[in-house]
């Protein structure tokens, strides 16, 4: 097929049209700006416009946008005037995973975490919502099997679509609730159906809402039960937890913290539908994280640099424990947080909850909200955030060790000591890493 993707430059997006090209499809896409992901993608041979034109559409057998591209798009008119089937993200999951033995992440947080440790220790093709360290890129194709290591995404349903042989869930916590008209019936209903809807479900039996579901046959894992000597461990500087899991022995991953040892749990669980213990427990060691998550992007001497996609409370407050760890175990006594809020609505819905997630930190910065499309809204960071020795900034200049702090076009601060580390879902990753 001739498949035209409309949005190409989103980590979901490129997934789909990275897949679909290894499977022998001509693919194409647009999308506004060029970024990283284009970049790579038109590395890979993928032809691809800026910004989006009608001129994009030819011939294409079909167009696949993602869930914020409108009805008006130029595009998407170009290919319905053409006789073009036009399906989004969502639609077409269908056609796309019908014939996979999908093995389906579905979580508010550690989805991405978990599919990266499930497709380290199964051979499978594995589609991630980030860059898995290990090989690399969000997207590896094996052509010789049908299993697909799949992160499911529950922000706009398209989860039910994942065709899931196996369902595992981590976690169940409301999250973007504006797509789900805030209407949390229909919410933890969408997730009964994709749990229903597979052959084989792991669950975290632990979370509020999984664990009411005693009706459906599942393999559960009781965290405060079955992991059990948690021990945090560095490894040529690289941060690692073991724990024991159940009667299954040892196991060791890449990463600090309780959270992890949930992640890197349920994913041993999904994989004994197809392998031996062993196997499962040597794969796992394959696993180098992800980017983005507890990134580590700079080490010196007296500083480290991370880079963590942390934009919801839950998320910050467990990658600020395991910052605290690895801080103790590197012998720092200063930690400073930058934080790019990633959206007002988010922010605002979840304010009391961001207020009291950079317990730890030393020193915290604010950067301005990356709105994400959104209208600004009026948000008191430095009456809300008092309690933190708070400043705010413009942006961030990167050069080396050394990460300054820009307000108003002057530089008002230099941070060069302890851990430093970076939470949001914006451009802060290319902030400081000193690409813009």
């Amino acid at each position: 097929m001739k498949i035209h993707f409309i949005g190409i430059g989103g980590i979901g997006i490129s997934g789909l049209a990275q897949y679909m090209h290894f499977q022998g499809h001509t693919v194409c896409g647009s999308d506004i700006k060029d970024t990283v992901i284009t970049k790579k993608l038109r590395s890979l041979g993928i032809n691809i416009g800026i910004p989006h034109s009608k001129e994009m559409i030819t011939d294409q057998d079909l167009v696949i946008h993602s869930a914020i591209i409108r009805e008006d798009n130029p595009e998407v008119i170009a290919a319905k005037e053409k006789g073009i089937r036009v399906l989004a993200r969502r639609e077409a999951l269908l056609e796309i995973l019908h014939e996979n033995k999908v093995y389906a992440v579905a979580a508010a947080h550690g989805k991405s975490t978990t599919t990266a440790i499930l497709s380290a220790i199964m051979h499978g093709s594995a589609i991630i919502g980030a860059e898995s360290k290990e090989f690399g890129s969000n997207v590896r194709y094996e052509k010789e099997t049908d299993i697909l290591i799949f992160e499911a995404d529950e922000s706009d349903g398209s989860f039910v679509n994942s065709n899931p042989y196996c369902a595992i869930v981590i976690n169940a916590e409301p999250e973007h609730m504006e797509y789900y008209k805030y209407d949390y019936d229909l919410f933890y209903e969408t997730y009964r159906i994709f749990i229903r809807s597979a052959k084989h479900r792991v669950l975290n039996a632990e979370d509020p809402f999984l664990s009411t579901l005693d009706d459906i046959e599942a393999t559960r894992l009781y965290p405060s039960q079955d992991i059990k000597n948690i021990e945090y461990v560095l490894i040529d500087d690289e941060p690692h937890t073991k724990f024991e899991l159940k009667d299954l022995g040892v196991f060791s991953v890449w990463g600090f913290g309780e959270h992890i040892a949930i992640d890197a749990s349920l994913a041993v669980f999904a994989a004994l539908e197809e392998m031996e213990l062993e196997d499962i427990r040597k794969n796992l060691l394959n696993f180098k994280g992800i980017k983005k998550r507890f990134d580590i992007i700079n080490i010196e001497e007296d500083s480290v640099i991370i880079d963590d996609y942390g934009h919801h409370p839950t998320e910050i407050k467990a990658t600020m424990q395991s910052v605290s760890e690895y801080a103790r175990l590197k012998g720092f006594d200063k930690i400073t947080a930058i934080w790019q809020p990633h959206k007002y609505s988010r922010t605002i819905d979840n304010l009391e909850s961001f207020v009291s997630c950079f317990e730890g930190c030393d020193e915290l910065i604010i950067l301005p909200v990356w709105a994400a499309s959104e209208a600004p809204r009026d948000i008191d960071f430095e009456g809300e955030f008092a309690r933190y020795n708070l400043t705010m900034v413009d942006h961030l200049k990167r050069d080396g060790n050394k990460i300054d702090l820009i307000q108003k076009e002057k530089v008002v601060k230099t941070l060069d000591k302890g851990i430093i580390v970076g939470f949001g879902a914006g451009d802060i990753t290319y902030q400081l890493r000193g690409l813009v």
